[in-house]
C-alpha cells in the first residue's frame, strides 16, 4: 500500500480541483475516504486471508465500495452540492486502490470485487510498498516509501495545485 501521506495528498488535490465552493467538511471527508480502504488490515487480526474478497486490498478497495461510500456521504452531507460531494468522495476513495495498484508489492487490488475476485496492478509500479506497522515506517524502508511518494505523488499533486492557483490568480 501507499502511505497515509500519499493517499491524503491525492484526495486533498482532488478536493481542491473539484470543490470551487469550499464546501464545509468536504476536504476532511475526502482525506478520510482516501484512507478508509486500509481499514481492511483489521481483517488480518480476524484471520481473514489476504486473497479473500474481504481481505487486504479486497472489497474496500473496489469500485463498488467507492460508489456506495460516496453515495452514503453524499446523502448524509451533500445537501448543498450533491454531485460535487459524490464526485470528490468517489474519486478520493478509488484513488486509494489506484495508488496501491502502482506499488511494487502485495498481491494486487480487487477493483471488481464482489463481481470478480481477481487482483490487479497498473503497468506503472513505481511506488514503494509501505510497511503496515508504524515502527517499521520509521526505518530505511519508510524513507524509501516517502522518497518514492515525493517523486510520484507529492510532486505531481503540488504541480497541479500550483497550476490551479496560478490559473485562479490570472482569472
Amino acid at each position: 500500500m501507499a502511505s497515509i501521506f500519499g493517499h491524503s495528498a491525492v484526495s486533498y488535490t482532488l478536493a481542491r480541483i473539484i470543490d470551487n465552493k469550499k464546501l464545509k467538511y468536504l476536504l476532511i471527508a475526502a482525506i478520510f475516504s482516501s484512507i478508509l480502504p486500509d481499514f481492511d488490515v483489521l481483517a488480518f487480526k480476524l484471520g481473514v486471508a489476504y486473497e479473500h474478497p474481504l481481505g487486504h486490498r479486497g472489497f474496500t478497495h473496489s469500485i463498488l465500495f467507492a460508489v456506495v461510500w460516496a453515495y452514503i456521504l453524499m446523502k448524509l452531507f451533500g445537501n448543498e452540492a450533491k454531485k460535487i460531494w459524490f464526485l470528490v468522495i468517489f474519486l478520493s476513495t478509488i484513488s486509494h486502490g489506484v495508488l496501491d495498484a502502482m506499488t511494487d508489492g502485495g498481491k494486487g487490488v480487487g477493483f471488481f470485487i464482489p463481481f470478480i475476485n481477481d487482483r490487479f496492478f497498473l503497468p506503472l509500479r513505481v511506488i514503494k510498498i509501505s510497511p503496515v506497522g508504524y515502527k517499521q515506517f520509521f526505518s530505511d524502508w519508510g524513507i524509501q516509501v516517502i522518497s518514492s511518494e515525493i517523486k510520484y505523488v507529492l510532486l505531481p499533486c503540488t504541480l497541479i495545485l500550483l497550476i490551479l492557483y496560478t490559473f485562479k490568480k490570472v482569472r
